[in-house]
């Protein structure tokens, strides 16, 4: 090796090195969701350490909303690909949700082998509003950003009335194939960019990802053990959803509590309301609900129905955003492409719409809970309190009161 090449490789493992860091130090800090975490990327990777350009940036995250999965984990991740490959893209990854999949896991943890764990769930009560408030607060930014046209609000009005009318799983994927087929339509409106070089398309990801799925199902339908049964659910979860967490809500509540009844509705929400006052990525909540769903296994049964549950949700995403970025300059050259965006994230935005609503039904009908649901949606939306700050007023709030 040459002092040139050893060069140029010391400087990559530096930056692979400070990247890394920079991931650990993200994942530790960056409180909100996936519409907060974009801006936290802007600061760091583009104006502070010029990873990639604030287009290329914007770029990414559009096509991480087209796919199903966690957008902001796969943003970050695709990013960590462009720098290092698929070896630091798998490194961030996992940096970016251990801590946030470990504080969740303790936390349902807590909750079981508390022995009176209803003191636990009466001092938290008022997290459950709170996360509806989280999400009603996410549909609105949301929804203000993203619909720019009278077939965008069709799109929002039918996905939220549909969102609420079925709890099939098998809804959300064709309600986003609906929504950007709708706003395909108006290709032509897109200004046309010339293609230089054909499109070439590697399978490899997109079969790993076929294929844990259908070991998956196969797996689970002749095993009665929990851990790939939950495996199995949340890779089948993670390869349907799209629009990020807030969109996962909706069916984790409709298959582990109305269908399954693994968790309770206080244990659910209440665990969702934390997850809101961690860092890192919304998915991670999947480790609270695998871990609770396993309570009567022990602690390490528990541990390991978090992190297998916190794998089948991530796994599938990260797959798919290896797959597409391989070929996704050339693919986002296509005007239908770029059109169909707009329906996309207005399917998603009705989603989540539904989602405070159905979060919001199973809730006590008095003053109280409405009063906290807009109270949250004020603060986050007319002042700048963090989201942990809210989440620690209303714990104490229910052990006062």
């Amino acid at each position: 090796m040459s002092e040139f090449e050893a060069a140029t490789l010391t400087i990559k493992r530096v930056r692979y090195y400070i990247f890394l860091r920079d991931v650990i130090l993200m994942s530790v800090t960056a409180f909100g969701g996936p519409q907060v975490h974009i801006a936290y990327f802007l600061d760091l990777f583009v104006d502070k350490r010029g990873y990639l350009t604030e287009k290329e940036l914007l770029e990414l995250n559009a096509l991480c909303q087209i796919l199903p999965g966690p957008t902001s984990t796969q943003t970050i991740t695709a990013i960590g690909f462009r720098i290092g490959g698929p070896g630091l893209a798998y490194l961030t990854l996992l940096f970016w949700v251990l801590p946030a999949v470990a504080i969740l896991i303790f936390a349902a943890i807590a909750l079981s082998t508390f022995q009176q764990k209803e003191v636990i769930i009466h001092a938290i009560r008022f997290i459950q509003p709170m996360a509806i408030g989280f999400i009603a607060f996410a549909a609105f930014k949301i929804t203000s950003k993203v619909i720019e046209s009278k077939s965008g609000i069709l799109v929002l009005v039918l996905s939220t009335i549909l969102s609420l009318s079925t709890s099939s799983p098998f809804l959300f994927p064709i309600l986003i194939l609906f929504g950007g087929l709708v706003t395909a339509f108006k290709y032509k409106r897109q200004p046309k960019i010339d293609k230089n070089e054909p499109l070439k398309v590697i399978w490899a990801n997109f079969i790993l990802w076929g294929s844990f799925l259908i070991v998956g199902g196969v797996l689970a339908t002749f095993s009665n053990w929990m851990p790939i049964k939950l495996f199995e659910n949340f890779y089948r979860n993670g390869s349907l959803i799209f629009g990020g967490g807030q969109v996962l809500i909706p069916l984790l509540y409709s298959e582990f509590v109305t269908l399954k009844s693994y968790l309770t509705s206080p244990e659910f929400l209440s665990g969702f309301g934390l997850a809101q006052a961690v860092p890192g990525p919304v998915f991670s909540f999947s480790a609270y609900i695998g871990a609770l769903s396993l309570h009567d296994s022990g602690i390490w049964g528990m541990i390991t129905g978090g992190l297998v549950s916190a794998a089948g949700i991530f796994l599938p995403g990260t797959f798919l955003i290896f797959f597409v970025i391989r070929f996704w300059d050339n693919l986002k050259r296509y005007r239908i492409v770029r059109a169909s965006l707009e329906g996309i994230t207005a399917a998603s935005s009705g989603m989540v719409i539904a989602a405070a609503v159905i979060l919001y039904l199973p809730l006590e009908y008095d003053f109280l809970n409405p009063t906290i649901i807009i109270s949250t949606f004020l603060l986050l939306q007319f002042t700048k309190t963090k989201a942990p700050f809210i989440i620690i007023a209303g714990v104490l709030l229910g052990i006062l009161i």
